[in-house]
């Protein structure tokens, strides 16, 4: 596979820039497809009543509820000639880039992402970019859910808990990438459409009206285009900032017009510690902090973090009834580098899958998936997988403190917007 997968902040960044000069004819035939692969799910779909789909991890407690007689809206067995209500499980939907991405990169390109990715969870690769699992399967996992299916892929989806629009490679910015967020958000205004206009013909749909007003929508973007200025000097780059939160704010009053009310953002994490930064020749490492990460892209990082945080503020003021939460993904990756020694982490520079060997264990031009690759111990603690997104270890630490509330502002806990 080539290296550009493994490329900018969120992957794949390179190869789906290039495809911009293709980007109507392309809407047009991925256009095509999602309409087939949307419909064909909406029609063969079995409907709660049929007791069809997925099964669903819940917890004991959520189990317990959806047992209750009344406690929800769905239809559930039969006890004495009746039909019991069955409680309505957690739906979220999700737009991002590889920090998120589920298999939607895999399956809209039709890249086969090959061993070892996926190696320490799931035993096989599933299309995310890393050796287990995103930090949004570990907020499935959470909220007792399952894990969300990429709205691309053909293949093995159930929308029944939600949708993942999330592209590897993608930017808030529109016409970057293939799938920036506006694209993922005319995705989504389909999806929800095509739903409802289902449940009026009398059709079983993965999620009613009720499920897309109570569902919990999440963001994990920014990251793209925040390496697609580093190039520039210091106040270029603080000056391309503003747009791209801008971008993000837009998506949200537009989520928020069709009914959403419930929006879990994250910022962007430390981009000057990622190996694929560091390995970068330079001069001398007077630009390095005292934790070896390149203290230039990381402040352009925390001012991304304080704009959005401030336009987050702004649209708390402005959208009525909704509960909108901003976390500092920077704080919590920046300190399992800090305190690396806390987390049982030795290398925190190192990718565990790359080639080269220390300091970084990291080149350009080579992807991680190479026979040839120096490939770390399966168990052995790191925090980067392949230069730039994190093993499943490291976004299982992330995802805890995610989930504390500890890091978001206003200060709640993700499982109280269920």
């Amino acid at each position: 596979m080539a290296s550009a997968l493994n490329g900018g902040g969120g992957g794949a960044g390179g190869v789906l820039k290039k495809m911009g000069v293709l980007r109507v004819q392309y809407y047009c035939v991925m256009g095509a497809v999602a309409a087939a692969v949307v419909l064909a799910t909406l029609r063969y779909m079995p409907g709660a009543a049929g007791g069809g789909g997925s099964v669903v991890r819940a917890t004991p407690a959520a189990a317990a509820a959806a047992a209750a007689p009344g406690s929800g809206e769905g239809v559930g067995e039969t006890t004495g000639g009746k039909k019991k209500k069955k409680e309505p499980g957690v739906v979220l939907f999700n737009f991002g880039d590889s920090n998120s991405d589920t298999g939607g990169v895999a399956a809209v390109m039709g890249i086969r992402i090959a061993p070892p990715e996926g190696r320490a969870y799931f035993h096989h690769p599933t299309g995310r970019l890393s050796e287990g699992r995103v930090i949004l399967d570990f907020i499935c996992e959470s909220l007792g859910t399952d894990h969300l299916s990429p709205y691309m892929k053909p293949l093995g989806s159930d929308f029944s808990n939600g949708v993942n629009f999330a592209i590897a490679g993608s930017t808030a910015t529109p016409g970057e990438t293939t799938f920036s967020l506006d694209v993922q958000l005319d995705q989504f205004l389909f999806f929800k459409e095509r739903c409802l206009e289902s449940i009026e013909r009398g059709e079983s749909a993965p999620i009613d009206q009720r499920g897309f007003q109570t569902a919990i929508y999440t963001m994990d973007i920014g990251h793209n285009d925040i390496n697609g200025v580093l190039h520039l000097p210091y106040d270029q780059m603080l000056a391309k900032l503003p747009p791209v939160v801008a971008e993000i704010k837009k998506a949200i009053e537009t989520l928020h017009k069709n009914g959403a009310r419930k929006f879990w953002i994250h910022g962007t994490g430390a981009l000057g510690c990622m190996p694929q930064k560091l390995s970068i020749p330079r001069d001398d490492d007077s630009g390095l902090d005292e934790h070896g990460c390149i203290t230039s892209i990381n402040n352009v990082c925390k001012k991304f973090n304080a704009l959005l945080s401030e336009a987050l503020d702004d649209s708390r003021l402005t959208l009525k009834k909704a509960t909108i939460v901003f976390v500092d993904m920077f704080a919590i990756k920046y300190d399992l580098v800090a305190n690396h020694t806390k987390y049982g982490i030795e290398k925190p520079l190192m990718t565990c899958c790359g080639h080269g060997g220390p300091p970084y264990n990291y080149d350009p031009k080579k992807s991680c998936m190479t026979s040839d690759n120096d490939l770390c111990k399966l168990g052995e603690k790191f925090i980067s997988w392949d230069g730039v997104h994190f093993t499943d270890a490291a976004n299982g630490i992330v995802a805890s403190k995610v989930l504390s509330g500890e890091y978001c502002i206003p200060r709640i806990k993700l499982a109280t917007l269920i």
